[in-house]
């Protein structure tokens, strides 16, 4: 063979063990689940063709996926995107350079998101904890209120999987963010300053105008992990036995997906419900898109 032709190969060669473990673990079982999802494909190994009717069902009679949904999409929402409107002024914080131990409380906020999941699981749980939590503690004895019963009260389970989400994943965006406005020119803001702006004028006229990409990107993975949220709603509702909790409360759709796909071996609703997450995960995204170029291009 040609050296020519050995140089034209040699980067297949060296790509060739990727492509073989991508087509393997990762194209295969992606194309299998979409074929899967249009059976009735049980543990037991007995299929049956089903057409579109697992995705039917989900909507229509199925007792438990439209609640999962309406919570997954709350939690959304109140559990993922309410943490930009912290991250952004935290980020802002800790990007001037003036503020001392800046660096310690960056890894201040990160360190929760690369805590283990069951970890700080047990400790809201018991923060939550009706009789002895300090939260239900602060709020009888500091301000005179009634416990709550967090855990099994329908109206406070998703409130309490908000607050730990909120907890956890702040301080993701908040790195995010700091690297956004890190790549600002400083000149922009002198000129401003020059101008007579203040410091909320300048982050309202140059900050965010100049920030909306990385809103963009950081808003778009909290839809793929608030689409997917699921080691806190089981760990913190007790698993697959409970369900979500009292009245199915913290049941969210990925928590629904695992149960039918790897607890009762439903593997054809299973996949069913994995692709009606990701066309929701892509309708969310488009609209997320929709907004922030609106917002660039004001």
């Amino acid at each position: 063979m040609r050296i020519a032709d050995q140089k034209k190969l040699a980067p297949y060669i060296f790509l060739g063990p990727f492509i073989l473990l991508f087509l393997v673990f990762g194209l295969y079982p992606i194309g299998y689940s979409i074929f899967i999802s249009f059976f009735k494909w049980t543990a037991n190994g007995r299929e049956e063709f089903r057409g579109i009717s697992n995705y039917v069902k989900l909507f229509t009679t199925d007792p438990f996926f439209l609640k999962s949904l309406g919570n997954t999409i709350w939690l959304m929402f109140w559990g993922s995107f309410l943490q930009h409107f912290f991250a952004i002024p935290l980020a802002i914080a800790l990007n001037n350079k003036a503020r001392r131990g800046r660096n310690i409380f960056r890894t201040a906020y990160f360190l929760p998101y690369i805590t283990s999941s069951v970890s700080i699981t047990i400790i809201f749980a018991l923060i939550f904890d009706h009789n002895y939590g300090w939260l239900n503690y602060l709020i009888t004895n500091l301000f005179n209120g009634t416990s709550i019963n967090w855990l099994q009260d329908p109206a406070y389970i998703k409130p309490s999987l908000a607050i730990l989400l909120n907890w956890r994943y702040i301080g993701w965006n908040v790195v995010i963010y700091v690297a956004g406005l890190q790549s600002i020119p400083g000149e922009l803001y002198e000129a401003a300053t020059v101008d007579g702006a203040n410091r909320f004028q300048q982050h309202m006229r140059i900050t965010l105008p100049l920030l909306i990409p990385v809103i963009f990107f950081a808003m778009t993975m909290s839809i793929i992990g608030g689409m997917q949220v699921f080691e806190e709603p089981f760990l913190l509702t007790k698993g697959y036995t409970a369900m979500g909790g009292t009245d199915n409360a913290g049941l969210t759709s990925a928590l629904y997906l695992m149960f039918n796909g790897f607890k009762a071996g439903r593997y054809g609703k299973g996949s069913a419900i994995a692709w009606t997450l990701f066309l929701f995960i892509i309708l969310f995204t488009a609209l997320n898109r929709y907004i922030t170029q609106k917002m660039k291009n004001r």
